[in-house]
């Protein structure tokens, strides 16, 4: 039985998890539980950081005691973890006195191998990566990763010798399947070769929080020098379990720390002449319109929350299905019941009620037949061991699609006595490997299917037909109840800060010209003309290429969010927002094609709209369509020669987005 080590990141407690937090465990436990079939002695660490020194200003502003308030925190880190039957090993918090103990020791054998000094360290801070950053890194005088201009500092500090280890960092990040995707492989290497690598200051001068510093008390270790040492210190550095489990097989990521892990952590391992993990696997963000899901921005989704509104197993399936492994993934409502309707009720559900009632209403046991039906399990198992795991689950999905065929083509309810046993039974079988391929995905979903086939879960080496002798079902309830109507967004954070419907500045804008984005299949690039409003045309980005053709799109003239804040969705620039209506399946527009391009849409009056919104402002107008035409507040969305109407006919009463 062979070990495997998987980790994810630990996370900032200064606030509540959000659904990007449930992204990465998901991603780590679906690999966890995949090694798990493979028979691996699998070891799997998650947990809390909780010693950032943003904990302390957050407590504060939450005018409670830094203690209490990040054990609070933390409570709802692991019940996150419950919800979405994350299955770690251990999770570990950065208070726990073991932890503690490791850091202080990592720091000595750095000290005394000379590669800690003390020195004085100015730049500018970010309090939110709690760490320095470079000019190079600045972003219109901005953190990149926070829209927030950083602090300029001056302290005493205490230095990691960072620039000792360039060489062996270069070596090590630039060999095959330490850093991946490729893509932020060779964001690192880029970095080492341009920047290089300059001294770490890994100390703070204070005693308020945190583990300090074992030379001087009155200085505390640097975050991201303490953190990272819980890989360690959560499989009991140096003892038994540490030398059986580490080095770790897998690191799992965020791509905003990519170079604390990749670089930082590699360096400090090599000081304290530790093992380098085997692989940094760094997965993309989350967002919403293109915008990264982040507690500092405001535009956060609670995942407790959605998972009172959907089954998790759908989440589960959404995050993984609609992602592809290292790319950004955005994230609404309508998409996730959309694959929950089509994939999840419609072809894994329907085909396990109807095998499962075939099966009941002909047979009390089905005994074993000759096997009819195949599939691929090398190829899925290459997908998954390559982090492909989008593909995996569609090559999961394309086999459940076959055996719906099977029983279509078959007419297999038709059937009798031989040759409807035949059939059943091969659908049968089809369902338990099923239930083994679908299990690290949708555990509960796995776990309902095996219940009714009166079976235990297998393992990978399970997955081939002819294995159950003799099958004695019975059927349950159904695995996914459809979705039919969509309601307005439940599972956003709600923001302190009011907004009116004058503040958002709508406009009819003419599409001009219709393109394929380059980097995403689902999104067009529209140009739009406003009229005199704008001497230059005004360039979107929107998720309508399934819905409608570029020639049918020219010359519509549409609703555009103009004061919305410009935003990068997928690699290209989106400065506004169309509105459309959405019932999960299918989507219209909003037009006005009777107005002059550039026309105001207004209620009663032309308001003054604020000079810039953002999206988080948007969702918070429950803007709905009736008779085909567009309501806010009981009052009907109007330029002043017409009222807004839909493009096509819709369902009653959908909200628009």
């Amino acid at each position: 039985m062979a070990k495997y080590y998987i980790t994810t990141a630990i996370d900032y407690v200064n606030a509540k998890p959000h659904l990007g937090h449930a992204y990465e465990k998901v991603i780590a436990d679906v690999l966890a539980r995949w090694q798990k079939l493979k028979g691996n002695d699998v070891f799997f660490l998650t947990g809390t950081d909780d010693n950032a020194q943003k904990n302390v200003l957050a407590a504060k502003e939450a005018g409670k005691e830094i203690n209490r308030f990040v054990d609070e925190n933390a409570k709802c880190f692991k019940e996150l973890c419950e919800i979405y039957n994350v299955s770690y090993n251990y999770f570990i918090r950065t208070t726990e006195s073991r932890h503690t103990k490791v850091v202080q020791s990592i720091f000595l054998k750095a000290h005394k191998t000379g590669d800690i000094y003390k020195g004085k360290y100015e730049g500018h801070y970010c309090v939110g990566c709690e760490a320095f950053l470079t000019e190079k890194e600045l972003v219109n005088g901005k953190c990149p990763e926070h829209d927030k201009k950083p602090e300029w500092r001056e302290e005493e500090s205490y230095f990691f010798r960072l620039s000792k280890y360039k060489n062996k960092i270069l070596k090590l990040v630039s060999s095959k399947g330490f850093i991946i995707p490729n893509e932020k492989k060779n964001e690192i290497i880029s970095r080492l070769k341009s920047d290089g690598l300059k001294d770490l200051s890994v100390s703070r001068p204070t005693t308020e929080w945190g583990v300090k510093l074992p030379i001087d008390k009155s200085h505390s270790v640097y975050i991201w020098y303490d953190a990272l040492i819980n890989y360690i210190s959560g499989i009991d550095y140096p003892e038994k379990k540490f030398k059986k489990y580490w080095p770790a097989d897998v690191q799992i990521i965020g791509k905003g720390i990519n170079w604390f892990h990749s670089v930082i952590w590699s360096a400090m391992l090599y000081s304290a002449r530790i093992k380098i993990p085997k692989k940094i696997l760094v997965h993309g963000y989350l967002t919403i319109d293109g915008k990264k899901i982040s507690k500092s921005l405001g535009n956060i989704i609670d995942p407790i929350e959605l998972a009172k509104n959907y089954p998790v197993d759908a989440i589960r399936y959404f995050l993984i299905r609609e992602i592809p492994f290292g790319q950004d993934g955005d994230f609404s409502e309508e998409a996730l019941v959309r694959r929950l309707n089509d994939e999840l009720a419609n072809d894994m559900g329907n085909l396990v009620s109807r095998t499962l009632s075939l099966a009941e209403k002909n047979f009390k046991i089905v005994k074993k037949q000759k096997i009819e039906l195949k599939f691929e399990l090398k190829k899925i198992e290459t997908l998954v061991d390559n982090f492909e795991l989008d593909k995996a689950l569609a090559e999961i999905f394309k086999f459940i699609q076959s055996c719906n065929q099977y029983i279509n083509k078959n007419k297999v309810w038709e059937l009798k006595n031989k040759r409807q046993e035949v059939k059943i039974y091969n659908l049968l079988e089809a369902l338990r490997i099923i239930s083994i391929l679908i299990s690290p995905f949708m555990p509960n979903t796995s776990e309902k299917i095996n219940k009714q086939l009166n079976i235990k879960l297998g393992n990978l080496k399970d997955c081939k037909f002819g294995l159950i002798k003799v099958y004695k079902v019975k059927k349950g309830e159904i695995l996914f109840k459809k979705i039919e109507q969509i309601e307005p967004p439940k599972s956003f954070v709600k923001l302190k800060d009011e907004i009116s419907f004058e503040d958002f500045d709508f406009r009819v804008a003419e599409i001009k010209g219709v393109k394929d984005h380059p980097n995403a299949d689902k999104l067009y690039i529209l140009l739009l003309d406003l009229g005199k409003e704008t001497a230059d045309d005004v360039q979107i980005v929107s998720g309508i290429r399934e819905h409608y053709k570029k020639e049918d799109l020219i010359g519509k003239k549409i609703i555009l969010l103009k004061n919305l804040k410009e935003a990068m969705i997928r690699g290209i620039e989106s400065q506004g927002m169309l509105l459309a209506v959405h019932d999960g399946k299918n989507l219209s527009l909003l037009i006005a094609n009777k107005s002059r391009n550039g026309e105001r849409v207004f209620i009663d009056l032309r308001e003054k709209a604020k000079e810039v919104i953002e999206i988080k402002d948007f969702e918070k107008l429950n803007i709905v369509s009736k008779n085909g035409k567009i309501i806010y507040n009981n009052r009907f969305l109007r330029t002043e020669g017409e009222d807004i109407k839909l493009d096509k006919k819709m369902r009653e009463g959908l909200r628009a987005s």
